[in-house]
């Protein structure tokens, strides 16, 4: 029997072998440069209080509050109907800054509706946000026209964002999007990585919410964060449970440790994986009307207060016992 000659197609194999190994080099820096990108991991969290659940007090009110329950900052709204107006960010975000180092608070994270550097108000924003000492902010939401194929947008979106990346760069911020339930960019979790590839993953990435995760998720959430880890670079905390309302099942706001998010497996995930970035608490259910951002609740303040200092207790127990 004539003997096969293997070596050519062997060859041609290797050949093609190489090739795409050398075309995955890219790839895989770029990987790693994302994974280089979480934060030195500790074991203690910085956690700020949405200042949204304080609109009835005012800077000095909402800080001294915040403190006395144990935060380490507020994470400030910055857009309408917030505590500090964007058309009054260069008045008022001073004064709120101000309160809140009086107090001994960090001032570091806000939540804004920024998304456009063509926008001067965004602009101003952000400015005056980095004069004045903060580096995390959320942007406002994007969502995907009918007309268009999500592939498209996403595209037109990534630009965007690495068009807002070059902006922080230069004010030395970190721009978090929030992925969100709903009919919103980034509700899968699974859109988010196309988008943010586009941008160098330093000044720009997620903010992760884990009860929107899981309410869109369900028992695979924990691939969605395997995908998301490498650009959170915050996170928000907060709870819920499925339930019958007026007849439609929909997702109903808890405290903490009482709804469906496994916070056990959930903090574990992010010791293992060196994920440590500045925790914005946020408390949507039922309280008052404070969980709105209302001006003027309906219960006393202090009944607001310990079910802040509740939560607050249970997510550093919870991380600590992870």
């Amino acid at each position: 029997m004539k003997k096969k000659n293997i070596t050519n197609p062997d060859r041609r194999n290797f050949v093609k072998l190489t090739g795409m190994a050398g075309a995955a080099i890219p790839l895989m820096a770029f990987d790693q440069a994302m994974f280089n990108s979480i934060s030195t991991f500790k074991n203690t969290l910085e956690v700020h209080l949405f200042s949204k659940h304080l609109q009835f007090l005012d800077y000095n009110g909402m800080s001294e509050a915040t403190a006395e329950i144990g935060f380490d900052g507020l994470d400030l709204t910055v857009r309408p109907e917030g505590h500090v107006l964007p058309g009054r960010v260069s008045e008022d975000l001073p004064k709120a800054v101000e309160a809140m180092k009086r107090f001994g608070l960090n001032p570091k994270m806000m939540t804004t509706n920024v998304i456009d550097v063509e926008n001067k108000e965004h602009r101003s924003v952000l400015e005056t946000a980095s004069k004045f000492g903060l580096s995390h902010y959320r942007t406002a939401w994007l969502s995907y026209p009918e007309n268009s194929e999500i592939s498209e947008s996403q595209a037109i979106y990534g630009q965007q964002l690495k068009n807002l990346e070059v902006l922080n760069n230069q004010l030395g911020l970190i721009g978090c999007y929030q992925n969100h339930a709903g009919n919103h960019v980034g509700a899968p979790i699974w859109d988010l990585p196309p988008i943010l590839k586009v941008t160098k993953n330093e000044n720009i990435g997620c903010q992760y919410d884990i009860r929107h995760a899981v309410v869109e998720g369900g028992s695979c959430w924990e691939l969605g964060l395997r995908i998301i880890r490498p650009f959170i670079k915050s996170i928000v905390i907060k709870d819920f449970k499925w339930g019958n309302v007026n007849g439609q099942w929909k997702p109903i706001n808890t405290p903490l440790g009482e709804g469906m998010v496994d916070f056990d497996r959930y903090f574990t995930l992010l010791k293992k994986y060196g994920i440590n970035v500045p925790v914005s608490l946020h408390l949507e259910y039922e309280l008052g009307g404070s969980e709105h951002g209302a001006t003027k609740i309906t219960i006393d303040k202090k009944e607001v207060f310990a079910q802040m200092k509740k939560d607050l207790t249970f997510l550093q127990e919870a991380w600590q016992r992870a």
